[in-house]
């Protein structure tokens, strides 16, 4: 089964995980290390374009910093800027990961010259109004669901996802076709009730920048309305030394401008 372009000649077997006795935790913490903690900090700029089910495009340019407080897969913080077109211009998106808690999460609008807090309970909203959900952007915690693998080839784990808070989401479970070689999810499917896929991502390109695995390119579908985004990452840089006090709310009204050229 594939899914997506490599454009590097080889990827490494950055873990090794017996095949037969892989503990599945291992497996889920090690993919969300991969997507969301690769290298000290980072920085991306990323074109999306949202299309419906009639065709019809829209585009948003966007920047995102992102920045980890500490050396675990926790505490990470989140800033992203947006270029055009203009009626999102200078709008920003910041979040902190919490551990312990519900992540905290801001949207800045400068039409209106408001800094709105967004709730715990619309962190599986459209992200800007792509199909997208803005806990989709800064990541789900691994702690957030029961997971089970249920079959495994020579190139994925395919893992099987259970929200313990089942009334917090819109599915009822969802699987990540998580690749051996790297540890990426490729693609996730999101399920009804019914069994039926409602949501789904595909990771549609992987590119090897600064030692880490990273897709550059990906795809999210709502197969109940027909619509689409497309994610394209350029200009990606690791460990790019972003100080910590430009992810504060200071920040939303006054952008960083030296880290956002």
């Amino acid at each position: 089964m594939r899914f997506f372009t490599i454009t590097i000649v080889a990827l490494s077997f950055f873990w090794t995980v017996s095949a037969t006795a892989a503990d599945v935790m291992e497996v889920v913490k090690k993919a969300n290390h991969i997507s969301y903690y690769k290298g000290k900090d980072g920085r991306a700029k990323v074109n999306m374009s949202i299309i419906d089910a009639q065709g019809r495009v829209r585009v948003r340019e966007f920047i995102i910093l992102r920045r980890d407080d500490d050396d675990t897969d926790g505490k990470q913080k989140f800033y992203v800027y947006f270029n055009k077109p203009a009626d999102v211009k200078k709008m920003v998106f910041m979040v902190h990961k919490n551990l312990d808690r519900g992540d905290d999460r801001w949207l800045y609008l400068p039409a209106l010259d408001l800094v709105k807090r967004i709730a715990a309970s619309d962190e599986r909203t459209s992200f800007v109004g792509s199909h997208f959900f803005y806990e989709d952007v800064s990541g789900r915690g691994v702690d957030e669901d029961r997971h089970e693998i249920l079959e495994e080839d020579d190139t994925y784990y395919i893992v099987k996802s259970t929200p313990k808070d089942p009334n917090s989401v819109e599915f009822v479970f969802y699987k990540n076709w998580i690749h051996k070689g790297t540890f990426l999810p490729i693609k996730t499917e999101y399920y009804d009730d019914r069994g039926q896929v409602i949501r789904s991502y595909t990771a549609l390109k992987v590119d090897m920048i600064g030692g880490h695995p990273t897709v550059t390119a990906s795809r999210m579908e709502n197969h109940e309305t027909g619509g689409k985004t497309l994610m394209n990452y350029s200009a990606v840089k690791y460990d790019v030394g972003l100080p910590e006090n430009i992810f504060t709310e200071r920040y939303l009204r006054k952008s960083p401008r030296k880290y956002l050229r």
